[in-house]
């Protein structure tokens, strides 16, 4: 057997190592152990609203265990269109607790393209926010669809920015969403009160598979990558090996990358839960906005795309901002902008 000689590897900077021993375990492993091991740390901020890791893997098994009553099986697809925000980490993860296959779906798809991956996922159940629900609704009956779960911006607001949000979507010319919730449309929130935060039992082993990345269809219809529960852990754990200045427990990542993009879920959600990281969410990209928050919430990692570091480089303004807690800049993802 022929050894190939790894040349690139002699670039490496002297801390990286070229080899890593990989944890032959389930996604979700990490979750629980970040939650056991730090559960009053905070998980999430978004928007001012703050949420530990406790209550965060909390929210999760009990998603997770809705959806085993709702009859969610192993192997199911369920699709996730949601921007950044609690919900989307919650509902990613309750997925992977049940041995279900995430289907992660833009929130600015047309129907024609959400109708094409719902077909070819397979997905019977989907959680959406309720902006996109009439997109969702007109598809329906032409996809595999059985369950559309419902969740707003305004579930994971503080008070009293959460009243105030429907007021603030009017002045920016948004509609807002009248949702008749039913028995095949039904309200995140109220599973999740209702829900029971334990194990859900579901045995779910390293090569199974965990999700469906679909491609951004550049060369034609968008096509769903195969991704085991092995292959995030591996993309995970060599992404943290390259942060070698992050510490375990003390992180503030900033979640501006769509988790719906293999980049953003990759180098944001999975590597922040594996290490017990404060995500600080923006559901989208505002250079003014990004520049504000680094400086407030004290952000030491910034996973962005090329595309970003330039439109932040050309504000005028950016030096008015303290932007010295940042500890490393990740770059990748240049197509998803």
């Amino acid at each position: 057997m022929e050894i190939v000689e790894k040349r690139w590897t002699q670039q490496y900077p002297k801390e990286i190592s070229t080899t890593i021993d990989y944890d032959d375990v389930p996604l979700q492993h990490f979750f629980k152990q970040s939650a056991e091991k730090y559960p009053e740390h905070e998980a999430v901020h978004f928007l001012g609203k703050k949420v530990t890791y406790e209550t965060l893997y909390d929210q999760s098994l009990k998603f997770a265990n809705q959806l085993l009553k709702l009859g969610v099986k192993k192997g199911d697809r369920v699709a996730v269109m949601l921007a950044n925000s609690p919900q989307s980490i919650i509902g990613y993860y309750g997925v992977l607790m049940v041995g279900g296959i995430v289907v992660q779906t833009n929130p600015l798809y047309v129907e024609r393209e959400l109708q094409h991956q719902l077909v070819d996922s397979g997905a019977k159940v989907i959680l959406c926010l309720d902006s996109v629900l009439p997109r969702v609704q007109k598809v329906m009956d032409s996809t595999p669809l059985e369950l559309i779960i419902v969740t707003t911006i305004p579930d994971y607001l503080p008070f009293p920015k959460g009243l105030l949000f429907p007021f603030v979507q009017k002045k920016q010319g948004i509609l807002a969403v009248k949702v008749e919730y039913s028995e095949r449309i039904l309200r995140f929130s109220k599973l999740i009160k209702e829900g029971k935060a334990i194990d859900p039992k579901v045995e779910v082993s390293p090569s199974d598979l965990a999700l469906l990345q679909y491609t951004g269809g550049t060369t034609g219809l968008a096509k769903g990558v195969m991704l085991s529960h092995r292959n995030l852990v591996v993309n995970a754990m060599q992404c943290d090996a390259w942060l070698y200045k992050a510490e375990e427990g003390s992180e503030r990542v900033l979640g501006v990358m769509p988790f719906f993009h293999v980049y953003g879920m990759t180098t944001v959600m999975n590597v922040a839960v594996m290490k017990a990281q404060t995500m600080v969410l923006l559901p989208k990209f505002n250079p003014t906005d990004v520049l504000k928050t680094i400086e407030k919430q004290k952000v030491t990692l910034f996973p962005g795309a090329p595309t970003m570091y330039v439109a932040l480089c050309n504000c005028p303004d950016i030096g008015d901002y303290d932007l010295t807690s940042i500890k490393a800049c990740i770059s990748g993802a240049q197509h998803c902008l």
